[in-house]
């Protein structure tokens, strides 16, 4: 199996652009979120599931789910939640699985927004990269992008597993609060060192 870098962090720190920045290194990107949304679109494997579980009104026009009102379905009502990624989730890992198995690249970045709180990830990761920033930083970047109000990118921000605690659970940091370039500096440090612990695990 290949070298596998876990990349995670929360809402609005960074993580799709640096998991850019590493592919455009050379890398290969395993995304967990891009995997849901292919599952998720029209024809999906999981949408089946999905309909039959929670109904068909969260199938949008384009026989997709409609992610913001599942997402209103699901969050704050733990149970809902969990009927979801008990249906997902595998989905998610053993596609990735597949991915990661027929990598090609010397590295692999599977980028994991709940890896944190997954354990079962923790164990198929080498090390565990997070992009950080601060919590008003995450607000105004997601409320940019997304439109989502304040209170809501909040909420979001709550419900996910503390900064603390994932600072604490990583092996490298990605420091994403300043301007691209610091970005790119880090990526490019990281991806060296990612290339040297492949060749020594003998990837």
């Amino acid at each position: 199996m290949p070298f596998v870098v876990g990349l995670t962090g929360g809402i609005g720190s960074g993580k799709s652009r640096a998991a850019d920045l590493f592919a455009a290194l050379g890398a290969c990107v395993v995304d967990a979120d891009a995997l849901a949304h292919e599952l998720t679109a029209p024809g999906g494997a999981a949408l089946r599931a999905i309909t039959a579980r929670f109904g068909a009104d969260v199938v949008d026009s384009r026989g997709a789910l409609d992610r913001a009102k599942m997402r209103e379905r699901v969050f704050g009502v733990p149970a809902e939640r969990r009927a979801l990624e008990a249906i997902l989730h595998p989905m998610i890992r053993a596609e990735s699985q597949r991915r990661i198995a027929r990598a090609s690249a010397p590295y692999v970045i599977h980028v994991v927004p709940l890896l944190i709180e997954s354990p079962g990830y923790r164990e198929r990761v080498q090390r565990v990269l997070v992009v950080d920033c601060p919590e008003p930083l995450q607000i105004e970047r997601v409320g940019s992008r997304s439109g989502l109000a304040t209170g809501e990118v909040q909420r979001i921000i709550a419900a996910q597993v503390p900064r603390a605690e994932r600072l604490a659970a990583a092996d490298d940091v990605i420091d994403n609060s300043g301007a691209p370039e610091a970005l790119e500096a880090q990526v490019a440090g990281l991806h060296r060192r990612y290339l040297e612990l492949a060749r020594a695990a003998g990837n």
